[in-house]
């Protein structure tokens, strides 16, 4: 069974840190571009940041730059985002997806999908 299960989120203070992780079961996420999503409560889903096999990324959310990186370790078949300096307004359900070669903004072009990780910024 193809799976991806997102972990790491949870509740931090702002401008503290999180490193959420997107572990692929069932297959090799090797050739695959990894998304990682986000949707705040009453709001559309949103990309957030992308990364290639290649490992070259792509920021679709201006609002992370400088806070958000993207990773891969694919010995370990899994992706990383490392979330720095939050904001409540990162608050949010965090999900990974895949698509077997390419970077895509637009959720519908994703064939695999998380269940999702709750990432809750708060003092």
């Amino acid at each position: 069974q193809l799976q991806l299960v997102e972990s790491g989120g949870g509740l931090v203070q702002p401008g503290g840190s999180l490193r959420l992780s997107c572990a692929a079961s069932g297959f090799s996420l090797d050739y695959y571009a990894i998304a990682w999503f986000r949707q705040a409560p009453g709001k559309e889903r949103e990309a957030v940041l992308c990364i290639y096999s290649s490992g070259d990324s792509v920021n679709y959310a201006d609002s992370v730059e400088g806070r958000f990186t993207i990773s891969r370790d694919n010995a370990k078949n899994t992706v990383y985002l490392q979330m720095n300096s939050l904001k409540p307004e990162d608050t949010g359900m965090y999900y990974c997806a895949a698509h077997p070669a390419l970077c895509w903004y637009a959720d519908g072009k994703y064939d695999y999908w998380g269940q999702g990780t709750q990432v809750t910024v708060s003092s």
